[in-house]
């Protein structure tokens, strides 16, 4: 089964437009979904939601419409957006004390489980906490009321790199059993690196690639050489930047020919994204 269903997503807005957007992601496994600042994660992530109105487009979640089963499959979703902004002046227990009547199967233990492994005290207050720890609260509850789907946007951030190690780790707890999905967002594309099992990149408003994450990389090459041999290959590389050695630039798998015997590697999620982003600035 689909745990997420995306299909012909739009959104318009004055100086922004969120284009055909189409991905799916099969149930028990992980994706993150990356792109530069503006690219369209949190309006896609918004969409998935139901929290704006779609020009077009339609959202299915565990095969059902969420425009349709909005209520239904809320209780379904688990979802965090990197802090708490609201009710400061709530201790956590307060605060959990309202939020939990909302989910019919909210698991106190489960709850309390990961307060003790996030080392929240629940009689902090919401104003006392810093930002990653926020980010743990607002984690600790959609993990707590059996939620099939997980959606985060940038849930890591903030987070210093033992309690983001420790994330990533329950992220792939999670999916073990089949059973749970998780779609997040990230510009820490090391995260992804370590626990995702598939990678949907959008720039501009506009999906690039949805792929397994080695499928994904291995659809480009990183080539480096001299300013002759960027000659040979200038005119099909996404973008390059230039240097006292000569040239690096990206090239998708399909356009390249290996026999010219220029030097390739597979590129990592980091320079995919930022080779594109240069053809994105080439062409402001």
């Amino acid at each position: 089964m689909l745990a997420l269903d995306i299909r012909n997503i739009s959104k318009s807005y004055p100086h922004f437009q969120l284009q055909d957007v189409s991905f799916q992601l099969e149930q028990g496994y992980i994706m993150g979904f990356i792109g530069s600042n503006g690219a369209g994660k949190t309006t896609t992530i918004k969409a998935i939601l139901n929290m704006l109105h779609l020009d077009g487009g339609e959202v299915h979640i565990l095969g059902k419409s969420m425009a349709e089963h909005e209520l239904e499959l809320k209780q379904q979703i688990g979802f965090a957006f990197g802090g708490v902004d609201f009710y400061k002046q709530y201790r956590i227990k307060a605060l959990t004390d309202v939020i939990k009547r909302f989910y019919h199967h909210w698991d106190q233990e489960t709850y309390t489980r990961y307060l003790r492994r996030f080392h929240l005290d629940e009689n902090k207050k919401i104003v006392d906490l810093s930002t990653g720890m926020k980010v743990k609260y607002s984690l600790a509850l959609a993990l707590s009321h059996g939620a099939k789907l997980l959606v985060f946007d940038e849930p890591t951030s903030g987070l210093d790199p033992v309690a983001r190690d420790d994330l990533l780790d329950i992220f792939q707890e999670l999916v073990v059993d089949g059973e749970i999905s998780i779609l997040f967002s990230t510009h820490i594309t090391s995260d992804l690196e370590k626990c995702a099992d598939y990678i949907t990149y959008i720039q501009n408003g506009r999906i690039i690639q949805s792929a397994e994450k080695e499928e994904l990389k291995e659809s480009y090459r990183l080539l480096s050489g001299s300013e002759e041999e960027l000659s040979q290959v200038k005119d099909r590389l996404i973008s390059y930047k230039t240097h006292s050695f000569g040239f690096t630039g990206l090239i998708r798998s399909c356009d390249f020919d290996p026999h010219t015997g220029i030097k390739a590697a597979t590129p990592s999620l980091e320079e995919i994204m930022i080779y594109f982003s240069k053809m994105e600035d080439a062409h402001v």
